[in-house]
């Protein structure tokens, strides 16, 4: 009875495990189907890249909205609550407070006042009129702002080729398992008739060493191609934001790599980011120019003075404008436009080589999108003729005219010419992705 007790819990301990590791692989292996289109919508709202140059962008908008000072006034509001003896600021409190009387001017009392207390409640406004410069710091903010909408939707077209990259890479991997598989079924089809043949003393030991050897290999290479699998999935959910785990199955729709047009796009949106920032570094170069002009404003002020706390006794007010013109700085003005200058010519430098460099670019793309097509057209010829030599072959070698490692050359050699297949179609893929992304015309 202890015995059968015993076995009985064993065997519940192993089924319970078997329940919990099979929950396990099943949350783990849990396939989704998913299509390009979507895989892009997600990676665009929801990849941190995207977000940080959203953030950017944001940035600058916000900065651009601070320079609206060069229009709008600056209105303070303080309250003062001030003692003294000092016989001038005594004095001058009573003026403020407008309680002056003939006693007042008692020489004795103006030389040495008591302490005078005095409340003042001020409101001042200060309102810009002619300022160059700032209004051309303004324009120049402008700029700055869509220099980073740009950059904004480059980053996007970048995320947009990377997830094309990697979905092109998760479907290669899955035809790269389907032809494994399929090499698998082959291999083994040669190993039964190997070991058969063995059993009756037709072939020596040799011949199903290599067969067995040829299915251990191969098995092996399809394990690393599911793992692959996964790894190609958790970079996909990288890019897209969400969290890593799920098997993504593509949906082979390749007509969404279109040919582009071949041409570059002049309003390509890291061109125009980069032709932005050179249009602001003109007008920060004209805001110091104008730095040396006069500066015209206006400013008032209206104040409550009293004796008492929380009084508001007298009031007064004072108006008027101010033209101020700075006409030597050390030359620090000067100096800065130059530097200026400088840092401007260099980012046209920049867009210049960043231009031809897109040019040589696709150019290179040009030629290797041909050798790619060429390369499928080829590799489909070599798939045909290889299968038909392994059909051949495996009809001789069941009638025992040819030697196991004839089959399994060939049988290995089909297998080679339909990744190579896979590989080039993949090329062709990535090539057309790649060229949409450089000259501007990706969706």
């Amino acid at each position: 009875m202890k015995i059968e007790k015993y076995r009985f819990l064993g065997l519940s301990i192993l089924l319970f495990s078997l329940l919990v590791n099979f929950k396990e692989v099943a949350a783990q292996d849990s396939v989704k189907q998913i299509s390009l289109s979507e895989v892009i919508t997600t990676a665009l709202q929801n990849n941190q890249s995207v977000r940080l140059a959203t953030l950017d962008e944001t940035i600058a908008a916000s900065k651009y909205k601070q320079t609206e000072a060069v229009y709008l006034p600056q209105v303070g509001l303080s309250y003062s609550a001030m003692s003294t003896n000092n016989p001038l600021n005594a004095f001058g409190f009573k003026l403020q407070q407008r309680t002056i009387s003939a006693a007042d001017f008692n020489p004795d009392l103006l030389n040495h006042p008591s302490g005078t207390p005095d409340f003042t409640t001020k409101l001042e406004i200060q309102q810009p009129l002619i300022n160059m410069d700032m209004w051309y710091q303004k324009k120049a903010a402008a700029k700055q702002s869509s220099m980073y909408q740009y950059q904004t939707q480059r980053t996007k077209e970048y995320i947009t080729f990377e997830v094309q990259k990697a979905y092109l890479q998760l479907s290669l991997t899955f035809q790269m398992v389907t032809v494994l598989e399929d090499a698998l079924k082959t291999t083994q089809s040669v190993e039964k008739f190997t070991n058969d043949y063995y059993q009756q003393g037709l072939v020596q030991k040799s011949d199903l060493l290599n067969t067995q050897v040829r299915v251990k290999t191969v098995e092996t290479n399809l394990m690393k191609a599911k793992s692959n699998i996964s790894n190609a999935s958790d970079y996909l959910s990288l890019l897209m934001g969400t969290k890593s785990g799920v098997v993504y199955k593509v949906v082979n729709d390749n007509s969404f790599f279109s040919d582009s047009t071949g041409k570059i796009n002049a309003t390509r949106s890291d061109f125009m980011a980069m032709q932005t920032a050179i249009e602001a570094s003109n007008l920060s170069i004209e805001a110091s120019k104008k730095s040396f002009l006069p500066k015209l404003n206006a400013f008032g002020s209206y104040q409550l003075n009293d004796a008492k706390m929380l009084g508001f006794g007298a009031n007064a007010y004072l108006a008027g404008i101010q033209l101020s013109w700075d006409i030597f700085k050390g030359n620090r003005t000067k100096n800065t436009i130059s530097t200026q200058t400088l840092e401007r010519n260099k980012l046209s430098e920049q867009l210049v080589q960043q231009q031809d460099q897109t040019k040589m670019e696709l150019a290179k793309t040009h030629r290797d999108l041909t050798d790619a097509k060429a390369e499928v057209l080829q590799q489909q010829l070599a798939i045909e003729q290889a299968a038909e030599s392994l059909r051949i072959l495996q009809n001789r070698y069941r009638q025992g005219l040819v030697n196991t490692n004839d089959v399994l050359m060939v049988a290995t050699m089909l297998a080679q010419q339909q990744l190579a297949l896979a590989q080039a179609v993949y090329q062709v893929n990535m090539t057309k992705a790649y060229e949409q992304f450089l000259t501007g015309s990706a969706n």
